[in-house]
């Protein structure tokens, strides 16, 4: 029965709790670049140049500070870190409306760094209290519903901005991260499984599992972000040029739907599948769409690669979840974290070049290709075993890394 394998993971003490917190908390996460874009060109009446500056500056922050927060939690517990960044959001988002542009900026980029860790720390925790045998099935369960997170979050800020102006949407974003912080305060999941102890001296050292073959899964999951933020634009980009930019929500919908169904179709599988399968079998599928015609048929074709998009997303975290000893879990699911902003944050630039300069079709073969080449890269580094880590190593060698 399809639905068996998540009512295993349902079942797991704990389990429930966590993944509705993590759906509801990333809605306010999720929203935080549409709302400061929507703040900058409608509040400040700036340009999206502007606006893009602003964005910018709070993604580098997060994917700076995210592998820091992790290696935080992984030393001193959840509770101490999400109280500390629950503080910065509310700092920050009770003051961003008042501040000029550059300071602005500044205050954007702390923000970032200082960012609530809701999607290190909802994986780190799965991780921690399901089954080795489960987890594949709980981690397509929470990429699922990180999909369903970014439908409501993009949608919501502008409909709040829309109805109540950009500065009380922000200060309702940032009630919504205090909630959530708050919430995970409460909830304060385990961070570790159940035989690993929570103390700082369990910390593994970097060079015991910071290894190539992680730089080489790291990569890939770059390339994962990177062809679907791609593959975003180029279908926006496509939706103009057709005069149809009306229907772009029921497009983006109908892809996210394909990603769903992916998604629920690979928790139900008997074993799993390799990052390299998936995000590469994503990527070939992405490179002929552009040689479609109407933009109707275009989002037909892009459901066969929208179905591995949660796949490809959650097997990476399984992987990683089970290369990583606890003690370094959630350094190592920042790093992660990095890797798909840094996708993002490269994808942007790059596609809207290739779109101004050759057009979709061959925005769509060159940034399908590109991935693909990433992951091909990586397959010589994964067939390089990872150095086991041993405990009582770990243990004697204490804080150091």
């Amino acid at each position: 029965m399809a639905f068996e394998p998540y009512r295993r993971v349902l079942a797991v003490p704990g389990v429930r709790p966590l993944l509705l917190v993590g759906i509801l908390a990333r809605i306010p996460v999720i929203a935080i670049g549409v709302t400061l874009t929507l703040h900058v060109v409608t509040g400040m009446k700036l340009g999206f140049l502007q606006a893009g500056l602003v964005g910018a500056a709070s993604t580098g922050g997060t994917a700076l500070g995210a592998p820091i927060s992790g290696r935080f939690v992984d030393r001193y517990g959840l509770r101490p870190v999400v109280a500390v960044t629950t503080v910065a959001q509310l700092v920050f988002w009770s003051s961003a409306a008042f501040l000029p542009y550059w300071p602005l900026v500044v205050s954007a980029f702390a923000a970032g760094v200082l960012a609530l860790p809701v999607f290190n720390v909802i994986r780190q925790c799965l991780a921690a209290a399901v089954p080795v045998e489960r987890r594949r099935t709980a981690f397509a369960l929470d990429s699922m519903l990180i999909e369903v997170s970014y439908m409501v979050g993009p949608a919501v800020a502008v409909a709040a901005t829309t109805a109540f102006g950009s500065d009380r949407t922000m200060a309702l974003v940032g009630l919504g991260l205090v909630g959530s912080g708050t919430a995970l305060l409460v909830l304060n999941p385990r961070t570790r499984d159940r035989d690993e102890p929570e103390a700082a001296e369990t910390v593994v050292p970097r060079r015991q599992w910071l290894t190539p073959r992680l730089f080489a899964l790291l990569g890939i999951t770059c390339a994962a972000t990177f062809v679907l933020t791609a593959t975003e634009l180029n279908l926006v980009a496509v939706l103009k040029a057709d005069a149809a930019t009306r229907w772009t929500g029921l497009a983006i919908a109908l892809w996210s739907l394909s990603s769903l169904a992916g998604g629920f179709a690979y928790g139900s599988l008997p074993r799993s599948l390799s990052p390299l399968v998936t995000i590469g079998g994503m990527a070939a599928l992405t490179v002929p769409v552009g040689l479609v015609g109407p933009w109707p048929l275009l989002c037909l074709a892009l459901v066969p690669s929208g179905m591995l998009c949660a796949p490809s997303l959650s097997t990476t975290v399984d992987t990683l979840s089970g290369w990583v000893p606890a003690g370094a879990r959630g350094e190592a699911v920042g790093l992660h974290s990095t890797a798909l902003t840094l996708g993002i944050a490269l994808a942007s630039p790059i596609t809207g070049f290739l779109i101004d300069h050759a057009g979709t079709g061959w925005s769509f073969a060159v940034t399908g290709t590109g991935s693909l080449l990433a992951v091909t890269l990586a397959v010589p580094l994964w067939r390089r075993a990872p150095r086991p880590v041993r405990p009582e190593a770990a243990a004697a060698t204490g804080m150091a890394g």
